[in-house]
This record gives C-alpha cells, structure tokens and sequence, in this order.
C-alpha cells in the first residue's frame, strides 16, 4: 500500500458546526506495514473543555492552556501529512474537524479520506461492536496507550488497518490494498465485499 497518513482528533464535542474545536491532534505515518513518523500535540483554541470530555480523554484546560494555538499546531500537521492520503477511525467525525481547522487558517485539504472503521463493518461484521478498542480487542492488537488520547488511538487505527489490510489480502488474494480500494470498500453495501474484487 503506498504511504498514508493516519490520524486522530480529541476535541471539545462532536461538531465544530456547533462551535466544538480540537483540544489534541495526531498523525502517524504508515509505510511499507509500519509506522515510520509520528506528530503529536495538544492544542490551544482557547475554549473550555467541558468535565465530561476531561473525564473521557484526561485532558484539562490547564493542559490546553499550556499547549501551543491551535492555528500554529494545525499548520504544523498539516506540513507533516503533506499531500498522504488520509485515514480515521470514524473518518466522518475526524475529516469534518480536520477541514474545519485547515479552515481557520486559510487552507484547504487536498486528499481523501478512508475510515477504518466503514472498512471494519464491510470486513469484520461479526465484531461485537466497531468502536476502536473493542476492534482492537477483537483482532488481538496491541494496546497503544490510552484510549481517547489522540496518538494512541491514531497509532491502534494504523494497527487495525493493518489487520484489515492482511484480511483482504488473505481472503481476496489481492496483492495490493490501496486507499482507492479503501474507498470502494467502504461505500460497498455490507454483505457485498466481494463486489469490490470482481
């Protein structure tokens, strides 16, 4: 699979349509089956972090506070990714805060999006649950770290991409899993994975 870059938000709720901004963002670079580069910080936008996402991620405004403005992470991450395509656990949540935050400093995403997770149901159906620690539980990954913080979930996503990857070259006989097959994979009506092989 060529290069990707996989990344996690933490955040202050579910929608930046509603005025919720990222507290954390990380990106891990995946290439030739592992990951080679890492990018990892806090972030400042200067909102309040509601108790409920303290508990849940462990991240305070006393931390946020601390952590360098969002729009200078932002650009930051954006130059790490470059022009890799992208991949999330629940891309939908991550992709709408990803262009969101591009937004507030003047720029753009320029490549598409693959989630695991629409991957996972095609793949893993019979997974009790797709949420990323259960699928990291089921497939007998490894436990990066803490879960809801941005670098270990981004780092568990890559290790269930994997997985899915190794599945679909197992059961497919495909010698390559690429982003745009990915894609396809997770628009396919589940139960009919194997239309994306014909």
């Amino acid at each position: 699979m060529e290069p990707v870059a996989v990344i996690d938000f933490e955040t202050t709720g579910l929608s930046p349509a509603q005025g919720d901004r990222a507290t954390e963002i990380a990106a891990v670079i995946l290439q030739d089956g592992k990951v080679v580069d890492r990018y990892q910080s806090l972030m400042n936008a200067g909102v309040r972090i509601p108790s409920h996402i303290e508990a849940l991620t462990g991240i305070s405004d006393a931390m946020v506070r601390a952590a360098p403005v969002a729009e200078v992470v932002m650009g930051q991450v954006a130059d790490f990714v470059g022009h890799y395509p992208l991949v999330a656990h629940n891309a939908a949540f991550d992709s709408r805060f990803w262009d969101a935050e591009l937004a507030r400093i003047g720029r753009r995403r320029c490549q598409e999006f693959a989630c695991s997770m629409l991957v996972a149901r095609r793949v893993f159906p019979q997974a009790p649950s797709h949420k990323l620690g259960v699928l990291v539980d089921f497939a007998g990954l490894p436990v990066a770290g803490r879960y809801h913080r941005a670098l270990a979930d981004a780092e568990m996503a890559a290790s269930l991409l994997l997985r899915l990857e190794d599945e679909l070259r197992g059961r497919y006989k495909v010698p390559d899993v690429s982003h745009a097959l990915l894609r396809r994979i997770q628009s396919v009506p589940k139960g009919q994975l194997s239309r994306c092989f014909g």
